[in-house]
């Protein structure tokens, strides 16, 4: 094996060989296109390079990955995102100067020769045998087109970014003959297009619109001479001739290109030297991508609509076919998000919770009948900063959130579907004491039931002692009574219930399954506040239950051609008969009129919902509707250690946080907002005869199981109503039989309203 010199250069051998080479590629090519076997150069090794015959006639052109646009409803933006910045443009509007100073300095006999430039090979050879180096490159303006599509296609993938950029003869055969090809096929104005909308320029720019975009803040068709030429000379390499980090290196390969404009007679010699006196005239613009450039507080919102794409099938069979057709991007995304509806949930937390407090909040609105989400925000913006998240508080863990939160009572009005839909009157009436051990056994799904260790029966009370029956449905649904839910899920099983939340797109926001415990009676299972609201929209819409969805419509560009993309549907089925969506409905309204929840009611129209607190006021809510709009509302700390008690939230003292206290006025001026101006829809409501009455007025809202699921949760609003205490419960449940918020959602007295 012939060794290098002592100065580091090549052989005379090893020139030789280099000269061979390039002579039989050149001669090949002149030969036409067919390419002898030469077993020295190792040119038909198996498995090194392909006969020139056998290649693939055709190049694997990829559309050009370009930004994505995410716009609301209305068309209006919500966001770019991209795997690279680039806005592809026609020739006709990038600058005459733009296309005269990328010939010149990288092809500059661009226009005389073919594909190949056969003297320019030569030219090449003579000065790297000379330097016994690399000193000069022959590669044509097409050939590093052909290079920039196998990057392209390579995407994101390093191992094939390296095969494509691989310095071997085998890459430069194919690139030879790939650049024969589209010279054939697009001609030269075509390609120079085509290179100038693929070539990276540094600074996160593909593409030169974007590269003007990036540096001076302008398009393409408006750059100058001197702009021109700077960015013609960054191609060779973005990162030693970044203007924005070495303003001098780039000068002075700026004023390169100037001149080599001006040898070929594209600018005079005194333009040249007027522009090399010029400062470069930076006019930087921030790479602006991603969600976290989202305006109305909907980057969580748009993550969701990312996350939607990346998951959903319809996109691509597989996660990795979805997820290239994302990065690909060019997309234009309209989506289901409301600007008016979007706008009122972000003034509304921004009034009620600060994003300094111990505390978040999350609220999410959805469509009833169609599964549209209508807006979607939180206290704790989008980002990487002190008191900013990019966990969206509102969604499954599957979809960008985080594990749930104990919904508390807010899952009531759920085991009361179950009920009404198998029969049970709404005017059923329970004893519901102050206090009671959970009924055992009680029935769950498989023939199975669920018991109570007899020795060690687990206890739940109402708010206080003054609180017990008998009720009836009505009332206890108003007052949010413990005990009678117990009862009444002990009497129909747990079966139904579970079934109907399944139903209604009830499912536990870590994914797990859920648990077959009375307690679910009181929310101890864990869930987002999109899919509460969405359970909530199957009552304002009787009894209808639609997916959610967040993509209306997606035009993906590809070139100059655009095409449809098939996306998503909202799948509607019927939950529950209109008669028990109707008495539900019915049943809410009293919560709002004389309940947990008036300070949740609105004013103007017909509204509905439900309180929920957690035990040790680690989480409260309020989810209810209007005919035309259901909404959730969640306040706690998303790491379940921050207890709201004696907490200040959006600059008010609260000495116990309660549903209906904190939540509830978020949702009031958040739905007034979004149902401004729009149509006054009416319920349609069933008789509900009084039953029994009980003897104590709730008027605010009770506990729910702790952390653990072992707590004395699930206590319902009561007392009187004035100067009322509440008494702290003493007992306690053993903590191998239950488990709850951190575990599996268990038999925590939880669910107070």
């Amino acid at each position: 094996m012939p060794k290098k010199r002592s100065g580091g250069g090549l052989s005379p051998t090893q020139q030789a060989a280099k000269f061979l080479g390039v002579s039989v590629l050149a001669g090949a090519v002149l030969a036409g296109i067919a390419l002898p076997a030469f077993g020295a150069l190792g040119l038909a090794a198996k498995g090194s390079v392909e006969s020139f015959d056998e290649l693939p006639a055709n190049l694997k052109t990829p559309p050009l990955s370009q930004r994505t646009t995410i716009l609301d409803a209305d068309g209006g933006q919500i966001a770019t995102v991209y795997s690279r910045d680039r806005t592809v443009v026609a020739l006709k509007d990038i600058s005459p100067y733009m296309q005269k100073a990328i010939v010149a300095i990288e092809d500059s006999r661009y226009y005389q020769h073919g594909a190949v430039d056969l003297k320019g090979i030569l030219r090449a050879l003579n000065k790297n045998a000379q330097s016994g180096g690399v000193a000069q490159g022959a590669s044509t303006l097409t050939q590093q087109y052909v290079k920039n599509v196998a990057i392209e296609e390579a995407g994101d993938d390093p191992t094939k970014v390296a095969q494509a950029t691989q310095q071997t003869l085998g890459r430069k055969i194919k690139e030879l003959k790939y650049a024969i090809q589209v010279e054939e096929e697009l001609g030269k104005k075509k390609i120079l297009e085509n290179y100038l909308n693929i070539t990276f320029f540094g600074e996160q720019a593909y593409g030169i619109e974007a590269a003007a975009q990036r540096y001076f803040s302008k398009h393409a068709k408006d750059l100058n001479v001197q702009e021109s030429a700077l960015l013609a000379g960054i191609v060779q390499s973005p990162s030693r001739y970044d203007p924005v980090n070495d303003e001098a290196e780039a000068t002075k390969r700026r004023n390169v290109v100037l001149q080599r404009m001006a040898d070929m007679g594209d600018i005079s010699q005194a333009e040249a030297d007027k522009a090399k006196k010029t400062p470069l005239g930076l006019n930087p613009s921030q790479p602006k991508n991603g969600c976290i450039t989202a305006v109305k507080g909907a980057g969580f919102f748009c993550d969701y609509v990312r996350e939607t794409f990346l998951n959903d099938p319809v996109f691509g069979k597989t996660k990795e076919a979805r997820a290239k057709v994302w990065n690909q991007g060019g997309l234009t995304i309209r989506t289901t998000l409301d600007p008016q509806s979007q706008s009122s949930v972000q003034a509304s937390i921004k009034k009620h919770v600060y994003k300094t407090d111990d505390v978040a909040t999350a609220a999410t609105i959805v469509q009833p009948g169609t599964g549209k989400i209508l807006a979607m925000g939180q206290s704790r913006p989008y980002g990487f900063g002190k008191d900013e998240t990019q966990i969206d508080l509102s969604v499954n863990q599957s979809m960008g959130g985080g594990a749930g939160y104990q919904p508390g009572s807010t899952f009531k009005p759920i085991v009361a579907a179950a009920a009404i839909e198998r029969g049970t009157p709404a005017t059923q009436t329970f004893s519901s004491p102050y206090e009671m051990a959970y009924p055992s056994p009680v029935s769950i799904c498989d023939g199975k039931s669920w018991r109570d260790d007899p020795n060690n029966p687990t206890k739940l009370t109402n708010e206080n002692s003054s609180e017990h029956g008998p009720y009836s449905m009505k009332e206890a649904t108003a007052k949010s009574v413990n005990t009678y839910y117990v009862q009444l899920i002990s009497d129909i099983g747990i079966c139904p219930v579970t079934e109907m939340a399944k139903k209604m797109g009830v499912e536990r926001a870590d994914g797990g399954k859920m648990q077959q415990a009375p307690s679910i009676a009181l929310g101890t299972q864990e869930m987002s506040p999109l899919t509460m609201a969405n359970a909530y929209a199957t009552f304002a819409s009787r009894g209808m239950y639609c997916t959610p969805v967040a993509i209306e419509s997606i035009t993906q560009t590809v070139g100059s051609q655009k095409k449809s993309l098939e996306v998503p549907k909202s799948t509607c089925s019927r939950a529950m008969s209109e008669k028990t969506a109707d008495t539900v409905t019915t049943l809410l309204k009293g919560v709002v009129e004389d309940g947990t929840g008036t300070q949740a009611g609105l004013s103007d129209r017909p509204s509905a919902g439900k309180t929920g607190t957690t035990d040790n006021r680690y989480a409260a809510w309020f989810v209810g509707f209007t005919p035309n709009m259901a909404g959730a509302v969640w306040v706690g700390d998303p790491a379940h250690k921050r207890q709201m008690k004696n907490i200040s939230i959006g600059g008010v003292w609260n000495e116990k946080v309660f549903g209906g206290q904190v939540p509830g006025p978020i949702w009031r001026d958040m739905m007034t907002g979004a149902l401004d101006g729009k149509s006054v829809e009416q319920f349609h409501l069933v008789n509900i005869p009084d039953g029994n009455k009980g003897k104590g007025k709730g008027d605010d809202d009770g506990d729910n199981g702790d952390n653990n699921g072992n707590g004395n949760g699930g206590l319902t609003d009561g007392g009187t109503d004035g100067g009322t205490t509440f008494p702290t419960p003493t007992f306690s449940i053993p903590e191998n039989l239950f488990q709850g918020q951190n575990g599996n959602g268990g038999n925590g007295n939880g669910g107070r309203g």
